[in-house]
C-alpha cells in the first residue's frame, strides 16, 4: 500500500474528490510535511501538486494512476530524485509519485543466455547500482551518466548519456526490459517481443507513455582500475578530429572513456585554466605552453582507460602511450592519474559536495543541453563558445562526439541526423544575485543560443527538452511526431503523465476502469 500522502492546502480551492480510492487516499494525508514536489534542482518553477505520494510498490504506482484517471482533472508525475531543470516531474495541482520510495524493491541479478543482467527498481538510484553490482558480483552496467544521483527510471525516460555512450550508447540502448504502469493504470511487463511499442515508445519517452518501476540492465565485468587523462587543445578542429578518431576505434583498442569540455583561456578560478588538472598535489597548469596564437577559450579532452589489478603498470603505460602518440594536444599539458574504478564512477561527487558548501547546488541552475551535428559543430563553436560564451558559465561546458549507429531509432527519444553529433552542456553553477547574475538573464542567453541554431539552420535536438508550445515540440519531433502523438493515444489517452513537460493537455473524460 502507499506509505503515505502529503498534501499541499490551496487557498480559496476546492478539490472535487470522486472516487473511494482517492478519499481512502485523502484520510491518509500528512499536512505536516514540507512540499518538495513543488520544486526541482533547477529552482527555476514551482508548482504545487495536490498531493506527494511515496509509492512503496509497483501496484502503488497503478493505484495512483487509476485513481487519477477516474477523475476529470487529475494528472500525475513521476518524481525520481528531484533533478529535472525545467519542472518536468511537476503537476500543478495533481499528484506527484516519489519513487525514491521503491528503491529497493527490486535487486536481483540473473544469467541469460550466460551474459549478467540486474533487474533495478525504476526508483534506484545509479549510485546505489554501481555499489551493489561491483561489491557484491564484481559487475557494473556498461553505461552511465556523469552524475549518479539520479534515478534508473528518470534517466531511462530521457537516454542517459556520459563518456560510455560512443562505445555502448546510451542507458536506453543497454536496458532489454521494462516493467511500466502506463497512463490506464495498467502494469505491463515489456521488452523486444512483449508489449513491445510500450518498451520502445517508454525508453526516451520523457515520461509520456508509462511510469517504469523495474529495469532490467545488462552488466559486464567489472574493472578495478582507471587511467584517468586529460589533454589540452588550442584549436577545436584538431580537438574534434581526435575526440572523432578515437570514438570511431573498435573496442579493445580505445579508451573506454571519451568526453571534452571548453574552458576559458585565462586565470579565471571558476572557468579557466585551474579547472583541468585533475585534483592532485603533483599537478598544475601552466599557461606558458599555451600558444600565443590561442583564441578566448581551450579545449579539453578527458580520457580513460580501465585495467584490472592483473594487469602490470608497463603494460597499461604502452597502451595509453601508443593511443595518445596519436593525439595532436598541447606539449606539457596532459594531466593524469590512477584511481578505483568506483573513485572515477563516483568522481562527481566532490564536486557536488563543493557546490553545496558554497551555496550554489542551492541556486537556480539555468542548464541548457544540446546534440548538435558534426556538420554544425565547428560553426558552433566560432558562434557560442568563442563569442557568446567565451568567458564561462560558471561550470562546466561539455562537449564532445557520440556515434548515431549506438542510438536505436525505435525509441522516443530524437537526435541529428548526422552519424556523428556532439552533446553540448552548460551546466552553470552560479551564485544568485547580488554575487551572481539573475537566472533570466543566463535563460535568455540559453534562448538566444538556441534561436542562433535556428537561424543558421543548424542540425540539432536539444537533449532534455522544455518548450511552452505544442507547436516546438512538432518541430523538435519532426517527421517522428505522428508516431509520437499514436503512441500517446495508445498508452496515455487521456493525457495524464508528465503533465511538467507541458506536452498534451489533460484530457476532461473519467477513464472507466474496473
Amino acid at each position: 500500500m502507499i506509505a503515505y500522502l502529503e498534501h499541499f492546502v490551496h487557498e480559496n480551492e476546492t478539490v472535487s474528490i470522486r472516487d473511494d480510492d482517492v478519499s481512502a487516499l485523502e484520510a491518509n494525508f500528512d499536512l505536516s510535511t514540507t512540499g518538495i514536489a513543488s520544486k526541482d534542482f533547477g529552482g527555476m518553477k514551482s508548482f504545487k501538486p495536490l498531493a506527494l505520494i511515496r509509492t512503496a510498490t509497483a501496484n502503488d504506482v497503478a493505484q495512483a494512476v487509476k485513481s487519477a484517471a477516474r477523475t476529470s482533472h487529475f494528472t500525475v508525475a513521476a518524481r525520481g530524485n528531484g533533478h529535472s531543470i525545467n519542472g518536468q516531474a511537476m503537476a500543478d495541482k495533481g499528484l506527484v509519485l516519489d519513487m525514491r520510495a521503491m528503491e529497493n524493491h527490486y535487486f536481483q541479478l540473473l544469467y541469460l543466455d550466460d551474459a549478467p543482467y540486474v533487474d533495478v527498481s525504476g526508483g534506484a538510484l545509479w549510485e546505489d547500482v554501481l555499489k551493489r553490482c561491483v561489491l557484491q558480483f564484481g559487475l557494473a552496467p556498461r553505461s552511465w551518466t556523469d552524475y549518479l544521483s539520479l534515478t534508473v527510471g528518470g534517466t531511462l525516460s530521457n537516454a542517459g548519456v556520459s563518456g560510455q555512450a560512443f562505445r555502448y550508447g546510451p542507458q536506453t540502448s543497454n536496458v532489454t526490459e521494462l516493467e511500466v504502469v502506463n497512463g490506464k493504470g495498467d502494469t505491463l511487463v515489456c521488452n523486444e517481443r512483449e508489449n513491445s511499442e510500450l518498451f520502445f515508445a517508454t525508453l526516451g519517452g520523457l515520461g509520456q507513455f508509462g511510469i517504469i518501476t523495474r529495469a532490467r540492465v545488462l552488466l559486464q565485468q567489472a574493472p578495478h582500475m582507471v587511467r584517468w587523462i586529460r589533454v589540452v587543445y588550442s584549436e577545436f578542429e584538431e580537438f574534434t578530429r581526435d575526440a572523432e578518431w578515437l570514438v570511431k576505434r573498435r573496442e579493445g583498442d580505445g579508451f573506454d572513456y571519451v568526453e571534452g569540455f571548453v574552458f576559458v583561456n585565462s586565470d579565471d578560478p571558476c572557468n579557466g585554466w585551474s579547472t583541468v588538472p585533475i585534483d592532485s598535489p603533483n599537478q598544475w597548469f601552466d599557461p606558458v605552453h599555451v600558444p600565443s596564437t590561442s583564441g578566448p577559450v581551450l579545449y579539453c579532452l578527458e580520457l580513460a582507460l580501465h585495467y584490472r589489478n592483473s594487469y602490470h603498470r608497463s603494460h597499461v603505460d604502452m597502451v595509453v602511450d601508443r593511443l595518445l602518440k596519436r593525439l595532436r594536444f598541447i606539449e606539457g599539458l596532459k594531466f593524469e592519474v590512477d584511481v578505483t574504478y568506483m573513485e572515477f564512477m563516483l568522481r562527481v561527487n566532490g564536486a557536488e559536495k563543493e557546490a553545496k558548501c558554497n551555496g550554489t547546488w542551492y541556486a537556480p541552475h539555468p542548464w541548457l543541453n544540446m546534440f548538435v551535428s558534426k556538420s554544425n559543430i565547428i560553426d558552433f563553436d566560432r558562434e557560442v563558445f568563442k563569442k557568446i560564451l567565451r568567458h564561462g558559465v560558471g561550470g562546466p561546458i561539455l562537449v564532445y562526439p557520440l556515434l548515431r549507429n549506438k542510438w536505436d531509432n525505435r525509441h522516443s527519444v530524437v537526435v541529428p541526423d548526422s552519424n556523428i553529433f556532439y552533446i553540448v552542456a552548460l551546466l552553470r553553477f552560479i551564485p544568485p544575485p547580488p554575487k551572481g547574475p539573475p537566472s533570466e538573464l543566463l535563460v535568455a542567453q540559453n534562448n538566444a543560443i538556441i534561436q542562433l541554431c535556428y537561424n543558421k539552420g543548424f542540425d540539432f535536438k536539444l537533449y532534455l527538452p522544455h518548450y511552452q508550445s505544442q507547436e516546438n515540440w512538432m518541430r523538435h519531433y519532426g517527421d517522428k511526431w505522428s508516431r509520437f502523438v499514436e503512441r500517446k493515444a495508445n498508452f496515455d489517452p487521456l493525457a495524464i503523465l508528465a503533465p511538467g513537460q507541458r506536452m498534451f493537455s489533460r484530457i476532461p473524460q473519467p477513464l472507466s476502469i474496473t
